[in-house]
């Protein structure tokens, strides 16, 4: 790899709080945020178009898709440098890691595929073939049994199982599934239908739709509180994020933020969600116990996404 990783860091800058990241497709740059001061901290060099991320569930490790490439990134956190590059099949997107931290899903739009990486060694473990074209982002569900696959050529959620390494189930939702989520108990899953601006409810345990909500226009990124209480939809054409109420299935407010939100995290307390803007080339903070935005932070051109540990 030509293109090795390094950080700069401002003078006289101190970490006080969990740090989001932000993969930046334009600039090819990851930004760190302080969650407790709401700045910027470093900027990271990261392949020519970063676009999926993930983090490593002890904080050491990033995992970042470098689409043009056709690669995954192993991002050391504590040398602050690209441990190893792993071909994958075409034009790699979401990237998750399972619960145990020992298995790295990439979905690879072009090969139709989901491509299952040792987190450790980098070595390829699977190419799991989806029925769904293009698919863009892979989940592990939170006990590491399910991987459930949008895709965005698709009406449908594909379900891997991912002991047996092979897709058992689709899922009837509708046109462009992108963003998923599951509830911290495992039960539920959220997942929103970009052309037809709905997120659908589903049901883990039968893999089945049970609900579906009308969200804001292109709905997309999908965030659960902690509690898994609040699902939180980004909006792309409407620039905004919708709130959803997990007892009810039901809208409860919307907020405004940036243009163009893309994918989104929420800090580990929950108190805070961290909305990519694609197109405002920011990140924008809402306060969830307000359901208010309380500021923009200014990062590289085209956010894809956050992760934050």
């Amino acid at each position: 790899m030509k293109r090795l990783l390094f950080a700069f860091f401002f003078a006289g800058s101190a970490v006080a709080g969990p740090i989001a990241y932000v993969p930046n497709e334009k600039s090819g740059t990851i930004s760190l945020i302080d969650t407790a001061t709401d700045q910027v901290v470093a900027q990271i060099a990261a392949g020519r178009k970063p676009r999926g991320i993930a983090v490593s569930p002890d904080g050491k490790r990033l995992y970042v898709s470098d689409q043009p490439a056709n690669a995954l990134l192993i991002v050391n956190l504590e040398q602050r440098a690209v441990e190893k590059s792993i071909d994958l099949g075409e034009s790699p997107e979401g990237v998750s890691v399972s619960p145990d931290g020992r298995t790295v899903a990439a979905a690879s739009e072009l090969a139709n595929a989901v491509i299952l990486v040792d987190a450790l060694s980098g070595g390829v473990l699977a190419t799991i073939k989806t029925e769904g074209k293009n698919p863009e982002h892979a989940v592990f569900s939170p006990d590491g049994r399910w991987l459930y696959v949008s895709a965005e050529d698709a009406s449908q959620v594909d379900v891997i199982n991912v002991g047996e390494r092979k897709q058992v189930a689709s899922i009837e939702v509708k046109r462009r599934p992108r963003g998923i989520a599951f509830t911290p108990d495992g039960k539920r899953a959220y997942v929103a239908c970009e052309l037809d601006d709905t997120v659908f409810a589903i049901d883990v345990t039968t893999h089945r739709a049970i609900a579906a909500i009308p969200a804001g226009k292109f709905s997309n990124g999908v965030a659960i509180s902690p509690k898994g209480d609040k699902v939180y939809v980004s909006n792309g054409r409407g620039a905004s994020v919708s709130v959803i109420d997990v007892a009810t299935n039901q809208v409860v407010s919307t907020v405004e933020v940036g243009q163009r939100p893309w994918n989104m995290a929420l800090t580990p307390d929950g108190t805070k969600l961290y909305v990519a803007n694609g197109r405002s080339n920011s990140v924008s903070v809402i306060d969830t116990a307000r359901l208010r935005r309380v500021g923009d932070i200014p990062v590289g051109e085209l956010p894809w996404g956050v992760v934050i540990y």
